[in-house]
């Protein structure tokens, strides 16, 4: 079973719930993801381009081997497929946005 989205034009509240995808569209995903202080994602590539903004909480973002921090109210872009890893430095909550390459 499909997971439900809320409709375009709904209010959502980004900082509210648990990790999940709160836009799903053809080419534009949005979710929210919580990370407990020490949590570490492993290097990965986004499906296209993408924004990481950090809402509550600092992250250490890795890029190409250089780390730097992320604090609540910051945002970082990263071009299409760029590797990149993330470690929690406290209890965080970002809100991704990825601009994808779906047929």
């Amino acid at each position: 079973m499909a997971i439900a989205h809320p409709p375009p034009g709904e209010v959502i509240d980004v900082l509210s719930g648990e990790s999940a995808t709160l836009v799903r569209a053809e080419h534009v995903e949005v979710f929210r993801m919580h990370l407990p202080c020490g949590k570490r994602t492993p290097e990965h590539r986004a499906a296209g381009a993408i924004t990481i903004q950090c809402l509550v909480g600092d992250i250490e973002l890795t890029v190409a081997g250089q780390a730097r921090t992320l604090r609540a109210g910051q945002l970082v872009f990263l071009a299409d497929s760029q590797a990149h890893e993330v470690s929690a430095l406290s209890d965080a909550t970002l809100l991704i946005s990825m601009w994808l390459h779906r047929k």
